[in-house]
């Protein structure tokens, strides 16, 4: 049974950044943490542990340091999701809106199992729109999202509206700026 902790206490919390009224919610401190960094780790083993997920799925860059020892005490493929030109080889790609400009990412297709149940990750939620472009990236590559998993939700942002049907699980959410 894993120690009870607020994960609260380890996030950093940086007014007026990146632009002034915005409060950011800083997840490199629970990974400065050992203590911190290993409950979320060990919160997913709990959540995820028996249930039908054949590989995980994380989003550059954040996303990998989590899912990495996940997906090592899972035993299953970690998939990386990232952005446009950082992937060699043929990829998979995805276009999608942020709040003021456009962005891109990519996926090796032939890293995603066929038919497969995919766990996507990332540490941070906020409105969901990268999430949901990988989610779409999986699906082309021929797999299934059953559930996407944060660290940190900000479900303010409306980010579950952006991401159903799918079930979104975060350890802790802020419910306003």
């Amino acid at each position: 049974m894993k120690e009870q902790l607020n994960l609260d206490d380890y996030i950093r919390k940086v007014p007026n950044f990146p632009k002034k009224g915005v409060l950011f919610y800083d997840i490199t401190s629970i990974l400065a943490e050992p203590k911190a960094f290993g409950y979320c780790i060990d919160s997913m083993m709990e959540i995820y542990s028996g249930k039908n997920i054949d590989a995980v799925a994380a989003i550059e860059a954040r996303g990998f340091l989590f899912a990495a020892p996940f997906a090592i005490r899972m035993g299953i493929p970690l998939i990386l999701i990232r952005k446009k030109g950082k992937l060699p080889g043929k990829t998979l790609s995805k276009k999608y809106s942020l709040e003021y400009a456009e962005a891109e990412i990519e996926i090796h297709g032939e890293d995603v199992p066929q038919g497969k149940r995919i766990l996507l990750l990332d540490d941070l939620i906020a409105t969901g729109g990268t999430l949901n472009a990988s989610r779409e990236l999986i699906n082309a590559a021929g797999a299934e999202v059953p559930e996407i998993f944060g660290v940190l939700g900000l479900p303010f942002l409306n980010y579950e509206k952006a991401l159903a049907p799918t079930p979104v699980r975060t350890l802790i959410n802020y419910d306003s700026e």
